[in-house]
């Protein structure tokens, strides 16, 4: 069964910025508990990520998944290619100028292709949905500082 999830932050960084950390895919280990790893497969013609690989470990569950990502000025979203886990994953980021900051719409639907119990999902995606919201939002702050690097603070 399908599950639909989203999440909005105000993130002091312009949209393109904020861009600029999201298609940064191969630090998301550095950043994001979830990910193990990330392998760009194919970069669109402005060099951005098209086609990735990712290892994801959540809950205690692990997966390999290919996504493919539609990069527009205002955001970025990624389909499930392929998964061991997962029927299907749909994500979007919104990004809105507001002022000197940005406020920034995560959505994210996931259907699983094997049982899981409703709790384990829920505490599941909480997580993912702190880490793509407020985690984001730390990651491009260190990353304006000129930080960002493993251990930085």
């Amino acid at each position: 069964m399908a599950v639909n999830y989203t999440r909005e932050v105000t993130i002091e960084a312009t949209p393109a910025e904020i861009l600029d950390v999201i298609a940064d895919v191969e630090s998301n280990p550095e950043w994001s508990p979830q990910y193990q790893s990330a392998e760009i497969l194919e970069s669109d013609a402005q060099g951005r990520p098209k086609r990735v690989k990712m290892k994801v470990k959540t809950a205690g569950i692990s997966d390999e998944q290919v996504v493919e990502y539609t990069w527009t000025d205002t955001g970025v979203s990624w389909t499930l290619v392929s998964a061991g886990q997962l029927r299907a994953q749909d994500a979007r980021y919104t990004l809105s100028p507001d002022g000197d900051n940005t406020k920034v719409a995560f959505e994210i639907t996931v259907d699983p292709s094997v049982p899981i119990p409703g709790f384990v999902l829920k505490r599941a995606m909480k997580g993912a949905m702190e880490t793509s919201t407020d985690g984001l939002r730390r990651r491009v702050l260190q990353v304006k500082k000129g930080r960002g690097g493993v251990g930085d603070p």
